[in-house]
């Protein structure tokens, strides 16, 4: 496995990875033709979109089975396959979301039967052609009925095993962690957040900060809201076929709150000399206790916008300046600013 990188990297919780600040998020390379695709989507300019992120120094990519119904992975493989061994990123996915092929367009169920979860992890790695996940989540609660018991046991079971190198969670809240934590230690958490999306801010990632847990969000730029390269106009032609059409924060009125925030970042980003998609994704990685922000990217030139995320470091009068654009503008909801060291909370308020 190769995980060398010129750009400065963080510990994954304890899980004996130390990954770059970004990763890249395959979720759009799943293409369309599936109930949460993106809209169509060129396989080849997905690999060269993994290629150049890797070449430039990104050490981890972020999947999920259920991205394009298994088609996500496989792209990540034959990207993987143009790599030397000692070239490869670490591979993250998914489990827990199943479908039927004869039905695609439905909503994915959230599965967590233990058996599900067995014959998901061989089909990913078969997907992506590897002897071992480098982590593998559970995408959401399950829905069928498992306990949280009965699945993230299953999961332990994948770690100790081999299968897995570490194990997490994506979309869970503080309760379901404190009980996956009682049953054995949550390597990582996957929430979504942005400076839209900040509900993680106020419980998630200080509970992470305490107990060692490695936190990577997605969506850190809210679906490309804060790019710096929507509009109103570009939101009115998103297709039948991209999910974001169907989405409140892409109609108004938080469209125009989304969208206000989002010029807020401009300022920012010039002073840095970097793009406002760079300067959205550093003010997630502003926030201590987040690990690593997970970056979608559809083409090399997506990529190359956001790789000054890397190592983009925002200050105090940064974060201030997004402060106050955030109550001003009234956009998304939870906390508008990091509140002081975080890892010095006391442990009882989380109890």
């Amino acid at each position: 496995m190769g995980t060398s990188t010129s750009f400065p990297t963080r510990p994954l919780g304890r899980s004996g990875m130390s990954i770059t600040r970004i990763g890249l998020g395959a979720w759009a390379m799943g293409g369309n033709g599936w109930a949460v695709g993106w809209g169509p989507q060129d396989d080849a300019d997905s690999i060269c979109a993994i290629r150049l992120a890797v070449d430039r120094g990104i050490n981890w990519i972020d999947t999920a089975a259920v991205y394009g119904l298994g088609h996500s992975e496989e792209i990540v493989r034959r990207a993987l396959a143009q790599m030397a061994p000692s070239e490869r990123p670490y591979v993250f996915t998914k489990c827990g979301l199943t479908w039927s092929d004869a039905q695609p367009q439905a909503t994915p169920r959230r599965t967590g039967a233990p058996a599900s979860i067995r014959r998901e992890v061989e089909d990913s790695l078969r997907r992506l052609g590897v002897e071992r996940i480098d982590l593998y989540q559970m995408h959401w609660p399950a829905g069928d009925g498992t306990s949280l018991d009965g699945y993230w046991e299953t999961l332990l079971a994948l770690k100790r095993e081999g299968k897995v190198g570490a194990v997490g969670l994506s979309n869970h809240n503080l309760a379901q962690l404190q009980d996956a934590e009682a049953l054995g230690h949550v390597d990582s958490l996957q929430p979504p957040f942005s400076a839209i999306q900040r509900s993680a801010a106020a419980d998630l990632i200080p509970w992470c900060e305490a107990h060692g847990t490695g936190v990577i969000v997605y969506s850190p730029m809210q679906s490309g809201l804060l790019s710096g390269g929507f509009s109103e106009a570009r939101a009115a032609s998103l297709p039948a076929d991209d999910w974001r059409s169907r989405h409140a924060e892409f109609r108004a009125p938080a469209l125009q709150r989304n969208l206000a925030l989002a010029q807020a970042f401009r300022p920012v980003a010039e002073r840095h000399g970097a793009t406002v998609a760079a300067a959205a994704v550093a003010w997630t990685l502003a926030w201590q206790g987040v690990t690593g922000a997970i970056v979608g990217a559809r083409n090399a030139a997506q990529v190359d916008a956001l790789l000054g995320a890397a190592e983009l470091e925002l200050d105090d009068e940064d974060m201030a300046r997004i402060a106050d654009a955030i109550e001003r503008t009234g956009a998304g909801q939870g906390p508008s600013r990091p509140s002081g060291d975080q890892s010095a909370l006391p442990e009882d308020l989380f109890s």
